[in-house]
């Protein structure tokens, strides 16, 4: 009898402790994925006292800087698109060069760089558009010329550590706005 309590007992515990471990199997947990919201981009037309005009994201700020030179800030995702003006004066090979080299300075930390050519024959705007995917210093950039007088070029910048999965959301949103200034610019006549 002595024998059959204690095997009782064991079956007793053994069926007790299967009841309160009965739990479901753990699961790994999704990852988190960030979700930014921006604004619908509204655009206004840009026209200061420089050989050019093009339209720009309300939300972002311009700040003009010396020689027709701009900064578009978009301080929610402490990005900044610089814009550099240089008039054409024999030098646009120079230029061009400079330009395309300023770009493929980022080929060591970039995964890629797509180069995207822009023909406005109606305005007179003619220039390549770049983006950079990876983790390097600027996402997008681009110059823009009319061949004679006027150059442009831009590129934008993030004041954070480049990581390209994090900042990629904010990178998308302002390579819109880049495009959009390129495809608008419109040089005015003197």
């Amino acid at each position: 009898m002595k024998y059959r309590i204690s095997i009782l007992s064991i079956v007793a515990l053994f069926i007790s402790c299967s009841f309160l471990s009965c739990k479901d199997a753990p699961h790994p947990k999704p990852d988190a994925l960030l979700s930014l919201e921006y604004p619908v981009a509204t655009y206004e037309s840009f026209s200061g006292d420089c050989h050019f005009k093009f339209d720009k994201n309300q939300w972002a700020n311009i700040q003009k800087k010396p020689s027709c030179s701009f900064e578009i800030h978009y301080p929610e995702m402490k990005a900044t698109v610089f814009i550099n003006y240089k008039p054409i004066d024999n030098n646009l090979t120079a230029l061009l060069k400079d330009a395309q080299k300023l770009t493929y300075e980022h080929f060591i930390k970039a995964d890629e760089i797509t180069s995207q050519p822009f023909i406005n024959n109606k305005d007179k705007v003619y220039g390549m558009f770049y983006s950079v995917e990876g983790d390097a210093a600027t996402n997008a950039q681009f110059y823009a010329t009319d061949s004679v007088k006027n150059f442009m070029v831009a590129s934008l910048y993030f004041y954070a550590k480049p990581n390209y999965d994090s900042i990629l959301p904010a990178a998308d949103y302002i390579k819109k706005d880049m495009y959009r200034i390129m495809e608008s610019i419109q040089w005015k006549s003197e």
